[in-house]
């Protein structure tokens, strides 16, 4: 622990990204006004995704530290999205 630098994120970054939230945040209320079927859950969700890892990386700092956290992280959005997969194969098929 004595041996890792500290990370400085400029505020310009942290600036970029809350713009890059909020089209997003736009896009995503956008979308949902539009009927496209199951495709808009399914690009609803995709955005989301965009939207979490974004703040994974930058507001949470997973991009400056240890990779095993990433790798984690990663794991978990993965089992999520197996769960996500499976429940709309419940769905879809019943």
């Amino acid at each position: 622990m004595d041996n890792e630098k500290p990370h400085i994120v400029p505020y310009k970054t942290y600036i970029l990204v809350l713009a890059g939230l909020l089209v997003l945040t736009g896009i995503s209320v956008s979308v949902t006004q539009i009927n496209l079927g199951t495709l808009t859950v399914t690009i609803a969700l995709l955005i989301a995704a965009l939207k979490s890892s974004l703040v994974l990386s930058i507001f949470m700092h997973l991009k400056f530290d240890n990779k095993m956290y990433s790798f984690m992280a990663i794991g978990v959005v993965l089992l999520i999205g197996v769960m996500i997969f499976i429940t709309f194969l419940d769905y879809l098929y019943r």
